[in-house]
Parts: C-alpha cells; structure tokens; sequence
C-alpha cells in the first residue's frame, strides 16, 4: 500500500463514482482531504464521513470546475484547512450524449468542454503555485482510453480527454524543475452512472471488450492515483496510464 502519511490532497468531484474512490484511496493511506462537488451534497457529505471513518481528516466542498473563480475559491479554503496542498486530483468530468458529428448541438459541445477540458485547466492552473509552496508534489488528471480508442458518436467527450491528455503532458514538462510530477490515469470501463448507462446499453459486448473480463471498480483507479501521489511514483511523470482491464491494448 501507498504511504501518504502526511500528504494533503484535494479531489475535485470526490462525492461519487471514480473520484469517490479515489478520495477513499488516498484517505486509506494516510492523506488528508478536500474533495470538491457540483451537487451532490449528499453523497460528498457521505463520503466524508467514510473517510472520517477511515480515521482520516476530510471536508467537502461544493464547486464548479468549469467557473475559475469557484475553482479558485475552492484552493484557497482547501489550503487554509489542510494547511497547504501538496497532491491535486482533476477528476470532475461530464459523459456525453450520442450523437454523429453533424447532429452534435454547438451548446451541447460547449458544455461538455467546459467541464471536462476546461475544468481541468482551470484546475491544473490553479494548482502549481499552492505545490510549488509546498515544495512539491503530484498532480493527476483522469482522462479515459476514449481519448485514443475512439468512440463512434462521443466526439465532444473524446475531444474533451484528448485535450486533457495534451495539456497535462505540456504541464508535466513545464513544472519538472519544481519537483512537481504530473501523470494522467486513463481509465476505461469503470463502476459508475456512465459505466452503467455504457454497460446497459452494449450488454455484453462492452464487458467483452475487457481482457480481464470484468468491469473496474473505482477503488481500481484510485489505487493508481494513491501510487503516483507517493514516493514509490517518484520517478514517473509526463505520462498517460490507462487503467482499463486491457480494454484498449495497442503496441
């Protein structure tokens, strides 16, 4: 298991699905926590309470990732409770509708875009200095293999975890020098409302895409985070790792 004993890590849409298991990850080894979300209060204040229960020390915040004020906002009370950030998760995303290109709505692209590249930006941006001044650290962006392993009708979201990918890998080569690592985890089929919605509506053909046979489990991504987060993933950064079962598997 990962050591993050003493690490202080923020998680931006935290409350469910893979970012929740991703906060649980860290919490388990040893971070503290701020885990961000748009509206599921519910569920982020469940959330910190199982981290809580975990013996861990964590508070939610609700925030917008596509508002850079919001996002902002959310550093600066994350810093004041944790007392710095050293490791940042951009987790927060939207799936996408299905639809060819010619019939994709211009303020349907736009907001998909706005969540899920922009959103990142905004977080990636806010980030360095607060890791910077912790002398620092990690950061991670969660992509998807969908940003090489196409899928026919999802072009705002794969264009969304494309650029991801190209940002978060300019990123890492900027910030080297300062002892910050930046990686992306790509995941592929995972447990969650758009894992769900995928396997409802492909059945079995999607599980069989899968070389390991079965769905991820959001604890499967957030071990991957946990690792990249400590010292056992010191040397690595400026990659893409996709964590998919061997869903997409290319040379």
């Amino acid at each position: 298991m990962a050591d993050l004993i003493g690490r202080r890590a923020l998680v931006t849409g935290g409350s469910r699905g893979i970012g929740r298991g991703i906060a649980l990850a860290l919490a388990g080894c040893g971070a503290s926590l701020v885990i961000t979300y748009r509206r599921a209060e519910e569920e982020a204040a469940s959330a910190v309470a199982e981290i809580e229960a975990l013996g861990g020390r964590a508070l939610a915040l609700k925030s917008d990732v596509s508002d850079l004020e919001q996002v902002e906002d959310a550093f600066a009370r994350a810093d004041e409770f944790l007392g710095g950030l050293d490791t940042v998760v951009a987790n927060a995303g939207l799936p996408s509708g299905v639809a060819p290109v010619s019939q994709v709505e211009p303020r349907y692209w736009r907001k998909v875009l706005d969540t899920n590249l922009d959103g990142v930006f905004y977080t990636l941006r806010t980030a360095v200095p607060y890791i910077e001044k912790a002398g620092g650290g990690s950061i991670t962006a969660i992509s998807s293999i969908a940003a090489d392993n196409l899928m026919p009708f999802g072009s705002p979201y794969n264009v969304s975890k494309a650029g991801v990918n190209a940002l978060t890998l300019t990123l890492a080569k900027e910030v080297a020098s300062s002892g910050i690592r930046v990686n992306v985890v790509a995941p592929g089929l995972v447990k969650s409302a758009m894992g769900d919605a995928v396997v409802n509506a492909h059945g079995e053909a999607a599980l069989a895409s899968i070389a390991l046979g079965r769905i991820g489990q959001p604890d499967d991504i957030g071990h991957m985070v946990a690792f990249l987060a400590s010292s056992d993933g010191e040397w690595i950064t400026g990659k893409v790792l996709r964590v998919d079962g061997g869903q997409y598997i290319h040379t």
